[in-house]
């Protein structure tokens, strides 16, 4: 025997017995129930509300297997067999929310929620990773709060790949089996689940060669990564003059990015990371490797006495100008993904002064076409996603301390 639990929303009293062949055929539940069953043809009138109901079957095997091939399910027969009937009948999800702001991991709840159902433009998503990023927790904390005021209850995590289920209206780019890699925006979040909605046109398709969890690190880091080399002006085949760059932070996750892409250029890399971390860096093709826990690198010196054309600087926590700044060729740039009071005061300054070294912010803007070409970039082997570590949905909250503590190699995973 088997039984699936519904939740009523509402309930039909009839004088004469339901029309079995008539309008119950015609919805979903006619796949659940046997047409030949006890019925208890009488509710009393004055209970309003209905609340639960358990209905009871037994099918052979393989008229069940028949009728899951044909099931009108909103997620298509293949689905039907991989989730309970229960989650087919109300639709709901398992996902990770908070509710207001602070908390950190503790903040985190497991909670049920219903599907969401794909708008016009739009794609459902079975998820298969997420990852988390710095700027996920840094909107819990309500740093952000000017620029990315969440709704609360609140599900985070941008960055995701998975199955298309659904389409909404007008979709044209994908069709329920396609594998995609999506990016969510800050202000809507949704990846901490078992389902999401994400827009057509910041979703791109993901080749068989890259996984879910390869795919799932690149929209927000990945995506920083090659905003960098975009502004310090390289060219990713190589061509070009040849520049020095220097990229702090580079075990994190858009550092480890950066490493990668700026050698795709004519460059030379300098990069600052942890002792435990500096082969790790090397490995992914740094020309040199500071710790920054030395005195040289501290100050960034480095170690074949290249002065800095372009500075890549990933790192979440402050390096002042003064640092920088001796390092720096006659034209050398910093270019900071971080930018905070400091250093909006030190670009004032150096307009004031005519300085030819510059201190710029990074600013980006997600866009599908630089997302298809990163992981086209990991189809060929150019360019990896690192994974520190995978965490089920289950374990949410140890993936969201792992981020906060700052000492990643790489990127965290989510997988429901």
């Amino acid at each position: 025997m088997g039984e699936v639990l519904l939740k009523l929303e509402a309930a039909s009293l009839k004088s004469t017995p339901f029309d079995w062949n008539g309008k119950f055929d015609k919805g979903m539940l006619w796949t659940l129930l046997p047409r030949q069953f006890s019925h208890v043809p009488h509710v009393t009138a004055t209970r309003t509300f209905v609340e639960l109901v358990a209905l009871t079957w037994s099918r052979p095997q393989k008229e069940q297997a028949a009728l899951q091939e044909n099931s009108p399910s909103p997620f298509g027969p293949k689905y039907d067999a991989g989730m309970t009937l229960a989650a087919m009948v109300s639709k709901l999800m398992r996902a990770v929310q908070y509710n207001s702001y602070g908390g950190g991991a503790s903040g985190l709840k497991h909670v049920e929620v219903p599907v969401p159902t794909p708008k016009k433009g739009e794609i459902l998503l079975k998820l298969e990773a997420a990852t988390i990023n710095p700027v996920d927790w840094r909107i819990q904390k309500g740093k952000l709060r000017p620029f990315f005021p969440p709704k609360f209850p609140h599900i985070p995590a941008t960055d995701v790949a998975g199955e298309v289920v659904e389409v909404g209206k007008g979709v044209q780019k994908f069709k329920p089996g396609d594998k995609v890699v999506a990016y969510l925006t800050l202000a809507n979040g949704g990846g901490m689940a078992e389902f999401v909605t994400a827009s057509e046109s910041l979703t791109v398709a993901r080749p068989p060669e890259v996984s879910a969890a390869q795919g799932a690190g690149l929209p927000i880091a990945g995506l920083t990564a090659l905003a960098l080399t975009q502004a310090a002006g390289l060219n990713l085949d190589g061509s070009g003059q040849k520049k020095n760059v220097l990229i702090t932070a580079a075990s994190g996750g858009v550092g480890h990015y950066a490493v990668q892409l700026a050698k795709l250029g004519n460059t030379h890399v300098t990069a600052t990371c942890g002792a435990r971390n500096i082969e790790f860096i090397k490995s992914l093709g740094a020309d040199e490797v500071l710790d920054y826990k030395t005195p040289e690198g501290a100050v960034l010196n480095s170690p074949s006495g290249r002065k800095y054309d372009i500075v890549f600087h990933c790192a979440i926590t402050g390096i002042p100008w003064s640092t920088f700044k001796p390092n720096l060729s006659a034209n050398g740039k910093v270019i900071n993904i971080t930018p905070g009071p400091s250093t909006w005061a030190t670009i004032a300054q150096n307009k004031l002064t005519f300085s030819k070294k510059q201190l710029v912010p990074l600013i980006t803007s997600a866009k599908s076409e630089n997302l298809d070409y990163l992981v086209k970039l990991v189809k060929e082997g150019k360019l990896k996603t690192v994974i520190d570590s995978k965490h089920p949905l289950s374990k949410a909250e140890d993936a969201w301390a792992k981020s906060i503590d700052g000492h990643a190699t790489g990127k965290i995973i989510v997988e429901p």
